[in-house]
């Protein structure tokens, strides 16, 4: 009998403190529960599961570009970065993670990524004052995907040519075939990258590969914006020529 009710005493104690916030054994945590992937609402596990894989961890170090670039996200505006992670960029390894698009993110939680990116890695008072580039690839070359075709005369890849030589050359070559930072013409690698992908790298470099950025490739003489769009119509221009021949072709 006195066993008996010393079981009902404990039952009721372990009762009475599991409405306590005591924490019973094996009962998990509100940070542990499991949720369904559309109501994750916390930006390092967002990160973690649909950016780490190609853009590295803590945003750096990833086969993609680096995230963590302060540069980068003062020129990438919030409209741009959503429409890249909501429907991917055709023709790169850039997919959709919208919904809407196929992908597993609300809108909701892109909104959080974006958010979350700028609060860890963004320093906007670094670039206050001072006027960036815009971040549109060029009318001329369009915003298309990497297999896009698009028409370039030869006046506008002289121009851009000769802007590549003046600003370029030093480091990937007089033919762009390869210096000391590599061959930027590479077949593989034009055709993997958007247009607005090549203007983000001419205007952002790659600081994390040593790239510069726009305001360095010559000291004291930052590229103006009519240069960058001429530069890129030059880089659009190669990859066309290289998607139709399948060798890399000659500087012009």
């Amino acid at each position: 009998m006195k066993f008996c009710n010393l079981s009902y005493a404990i039952a009721f104690l372990l009762f009475s403190l599991s409405g306590c916030n005591v924490r019973l054994p094996g009962r998990p945590t509100e940070a542990e529960r499991w949720r369904a992937p559309s109501e994750i609402s916390d930006f390092s596990q967002l990160y973690k599961h649909n950016c780490a894989g190609c853009h590295g961890v803590d945003g750096r170090r990833g086969a993609a570009r680096s995230l963590n670039d302060s540069l980068y996200l003062a020129f990438v505006n919030d409209a741009a970065m959503k429409q890249v992670i909501s429907d991917g960029r055709t023709g790169t390894n850039m997919p959709a993670f919208s919904q809407r698009a196929g992908g597993t993110l609300t809108d909701r939680q892109i909104d959080l990524l974006i958010s979350g990116m700028r609060a860890a890695w963004g320093r906007p008072d670094d670039f206050r004052g001072q006027e960036l580039p815009t971040y549109r690839v060029n009318q001329l070359a369009g915003e298309q995907g990497a297999a896009a075709n698009v028409s370039v005369s030869s006046v506008d890849t002289a121009k851009g040519a000769a802007v590549y030589q003046t600003y370029c050359g030093r480091c990937h070559g007089t033919d762009g075939t390869g210096g000391s930072a590599g061959s930027i013409v590479d077949p593989n690698f034009l055709t993997m990258v958007s247009d607005q992908g090549l203007r983000t790298t001419v205007v952002v470099g790659r600081a994390d590969l040593g790239k510069p950025d726009w305001r360095s490739n010559l000291p004291g003489r930052p590229m103006a914006e009519q240069e960058i769009n001429d530069v890129v119509t030059w880089l659009v221009s190669r990859r066309q020529l290289t998607t139709a021949s399948g060798a890399v072709a000659t500087l012009k």
